[in-house]
């Protein structure tokens, strides 16, 4: 199934960002303080409901973090908020669905969806709350959750346990559990579940959450359905604030904007940090903007430069695709090296959504008898130079570099990027610009 979300919290993203440069971006430097930021990577375990030979199926979550005034990214959650006040915000969203079925058939199938709607929460006291919700997948199959939990904190232990209620409509329900092969009625879901985040030592934390569903007893009545009580497990890894420092109120940092030009080749990424590049015989190539916004100039009192980076990517056509879009959101991080001139080393770690799959990833994917998704992990690594150091004070706000852009579906360990090994990537050039 598309994953289009990542296209529509991409460009929401982009443009509350945006709004935040200054109408003068020849005026005095607006002050940019540390954010509410984070990224986790943790192993999901789900119970299989369905008659099938495996129980459980497992896999890799990677995970972006991120709040303001108007957005938030809760992992496989995320936002634009509509209206907020002391006890109310209502929230347009969209959250990542995962269908536990056997390993062997996600590529083929690539269930894993996201459900999208609008979202009331009332503010309770003592860091409760209650979610109304009325969501629908991709699809339009429609359901509905009422939600009661709570925000708690205990020493460097953070949980939020909650109880929930969530009714299916039967077009839901004939999907999800009747396979779309026998009609099942609507009925009500019961889940229990919690969130929790261990602070262990400055930036780093240990992420968990559990989750046990009953199903309605139409679902349990399938004659595909299993097991009454559907459940899954994330036990995982993160970098967030120091939650036992304030955050800083300014940042020797300002938002960029990066233009690229870059060209395909089929060398893996190994191949290509160890300078075994080959070139692409149809000279596919890509041009893409991203912004960046500051976050954090420290990583355990390291000083890393990191960036909520949203990004456009064109692919021209060739002789071999039409042109199509790309859509990108991820964090970056860049360490510059203390050197007369001033270098930079840069890792980001985020998603792409493309609107049709390459040609250069069609090819590895056919020749590996994968089918493709348009949803992958997506990494960039980079390095440029300051150009103000060397040619003075007019250009101290442009960087020159080279990049490899880079789409994967992590080694099959992903049902969430359809169970794929291999992607594409590209060598780029770029002119980064600070504002």
């Amino acid at each position: 199934m598309a994953h289009k979300n990542i296209l529509l919290t991409t460009l929401l993203t982009s443009t509350l960002l945006l709004a935040d440069i200054p109408d003068d971006i020849n005026a005095s430097k607006k002050v940019y303080s540390e954010q509410n930021w984070g990224i986790g990577f943790a192993v999901r375990s789900g119970s299989i409901p369905y008659a099938a030979q495996d129980d459980t199926v497992s896999s890799i979550v990677p995970m972006l973090f991120f709040e303001n005034e108007y957005i938030f990214l809760h992992g496989l959650e995320s936002g634009l908020k509509l209206y907020e006040s002391d006890d109310w915000r209502f929230s347009a969203i969209t959250r990542v669905h995962y269908v536990d079925i056997p390993e062997e058939y996600q590529n083929e199938i690539q269930a894993d969806t996201n459900d999208v709607g609008l979202q009331a929460r009332y503010k309770m006291n003592h860091d409760q709350f209650i979610d109304l919700e009325m969501m629908s997948d991709l699809d339009g199959r429609t359901f509905s959750n009422l939600r009661y939990g709570a925000s708690l904190e205990n020493g460097s232990l953070d949980y939020k346990p909650y109880v929930q209620l969530q009714w299916n409509s039967s077009k839901y329900n004939s999907y999800y559990y009747g396979l779309n092969q026998e009609s099942v009625s609507s009925d009500l879901d019961t889940s229990i579940g919690i969130n929790a985040k261990y602070h262990i030592i400055s930036n780093f934390y240990l992420l968990a959450r559990a989750e046990a569903t009953y199903l309605g007893k139409e679902a349990r009545q399938s004659t595909y359905v299993e097991d009454d009580i559907q459940g899954e497990v994330y036990l995982g890894i993160g970098f967030f604030n120091d939650k036992t420092k304030e955050r800083k109120e300014k940042l020797d940092m300002t938002p960029y904007l990066r233009l690229a030009h870059g060209w395909a080749t089929p060398s893996n990424l190994g191949d290509i940090l160890g300078g075994d590049i080959e070139k692409d015989p149809y000279n596919n190539q890509l041009t893409s903007l991203f912004y960046g916004y500051p976050l954090t100039d420290k990583l355990f009192s390291l000083p890393l430069d990191f960036y909520l980076t949203p990004g456009f990517v064109f692919h021209h056509s060739s002789k071999v695709q039409d042109s199509t879009q790309e859509y990108v959101l991820a964090i970056k991080a860049y360490y510059t090296l203390p050197l007369p001139w001033k270098i930079r080393l840069g890792v980001a770690e985020g998603f792409s959504y493309a609107n049709d799959v390459t040609y250069i990833e069609k090819t590895e994917f056919d020749e590996k008898e994968y089918k493709p998704s348009k949803l992958l992990n997506y990494l960039d690594f980079s390095v440029d130079v300051h150009l103000g150091d060397i040619f003075g004070e007019n250009l101290d706000q442009l960087w020159l570099g080279y990049g490899i852009h880079h789409r994967s579906g992590i080694y099959e360990t992903s049902s969430r990027f359809g169970r794929i090994r291999g992607g594409s990537n590209y060598n780029s050039v770029y002119v980064q610009w600070h504002l």
